[in-house]
């Protein structure tokens, strides 16, 4: 799994957006806030796909009821 986007690219997108309310950006900027959101997105969906391949549900008598695409996903990675 990757690991998370860097502290200083997470503060950049939020300094680009408060940037782009207050006064809007330069075309340079718009591009520069593009990327970083891809790669942000990029990080996220992969920390999700991680979680919910971790997760196992339950039925409250204890049964697994963890959907089968879920559970294919899993052998797969194996």
């Amino acid at each position: 799994m990757k690991k998370m986007l860097e502290k200083e690219k997470i503060n950049r997108i939020n300094e680009l957006s408060r940037k782009k309310k207050a006064e809007g950006l330069t075309a340079d900027e718009k591009i520069e806030q593009e990327i970083l959101r891809k790669e942000y997105l990029k990080s996220f969906r992969s920390h999700m796909k991680g979680t919910i391949l971790n997760t196992t549900i339950l039925d409250p008598k204890g049964n697994d009821i963890t959907p089968s695409k879920v559970k294919q996903m899993r052998k797969k990675r194996k």
